[in-house]
């Protein structure tokens, strides 16, 4: 996890709620930035600061291999993520039939190949160079740009954000681009973490998913439909998705925790036990989706 630095001078007041514009309350002060929720629809969101190169330094190659708040490797989990991909794409054509699909966050593309193998086509957009041009070898199309950027004329049946909204850098225009780009009666999809979550309560500050500058935002299941449905998306259904994660991804969690005081630190203990190639199936009680069609 990067700890970059700045002046925390930002009055509490000043920070407002990008879901719906209410001023937030201080939640806590990270060494990186403040984070503040919202007592109108209780988001919780951060007051950093974007720099210009925000992107492009946060995801850049050693989130993907530098493990921390990142992957440890994230070509090894490539099997994990094609059936992640597969197991949305089958649940979505549930509600709605297989069509074209914009993966947002497609890194190398793994997501995208389970959703082709699941009957539907489409492309990623994925803000590192050399995931997309990964994913570009493999077979699959995928540039380089974030949704805030994106632009085509292309109307897709289904954006999918899997554990990318809290990521946005402008939250308001990336979910006012996914409108413009879904057609009428498509679908968004959104997997991200349950701020609300008894596992987020319970750790409050020390939580593992606060970890700005890469995570910036958290999201209640009330604040992602308050959002979508200020976009125009209606929910149709939510739940939590079934999560497994290698070994190797395990460790790198476990030693991130290290870094931190209290019971957390406790698990670094356990990190070098745990075989890179182990398949182990994770707790998702602070992970949930949701889908929602546009009107």
């Amino acid at each position: 996890m990067r700890t970059e630095s700045r002046s925390t001078t930002a009055k509490p007041a000043a920070a407002r709620c990008p879901v719906c514009g209410t001023k937030g309350r201080l939640y806590f002060r990270h060494p990186v930035c403040g984070i503040y929720r919202c007592p109108e629809c209780t988001d919780l969101f951060s007051d950093y600061h974007r720099p210009d190169d925000h992107v492009a330094s946060v995801y850049d190659d050693s989130y993907f291999d530098g493990g921390g708040a990142g992957y440890p490797g994230y070509h090894h989990d490539r099997d994990l993520l094609i059936e992640t991909g597969r197991r949305y794409g089958r649940l979505v054509a549930e509600h709605l039939p297989a069509g074209a699909v914009l993966d947002v966050g497609a890194a190398a593309g793994y997501i995208l190949r389970g959703y082709h193998e699941a009957g539907w086509r489409g492309r990623g957009i994925e803000p590192n160079p050399r995931m997309a041009a990964a994913a570009l070898e493999n077979g699959l199309q995928v540039e380089v740009g974030t949704l805030e950027d994106f632009d085509t004329d292309e109307r897709f049946d289904l954006i999918s954000l899997i554990q990318v909204a809290a990521h946005f850098r402008d939250i308001p225009k990336a979910f006012a681009n996914a409108a413009r780009l879904t057609r009428p009666g498509g679908l968004i999809l959104v997997e991200t973490w349950n701020a609300d979550s008894l596992t987020a309560r319970f750790w409050g500050r020390r939580w593992h998913e606060f970890s700005p500058p890469s995570v910036l935002h958290w999201f209640t299941p009330t604040s992602l439909a308050r959002l979508c449905g200020r976009h125009g998306f209606r929910e149709i259904v939510r739940g939590r998705p079934r999560k497994r994660i290698s070994g190797a991804h395990a460790r790198s969690l476990l030693r991130h925790a290290s870094a931190e005081t209290g019971p957390a630190s406790l698990l670094r203990h356990a990190a070098p036990l745990i075989p890179a190639g182990l398949e182990i199936p994770y707790p998702a009680e602070d992970l949930f989706w949701g889908l929602y069609r546009r009107e």
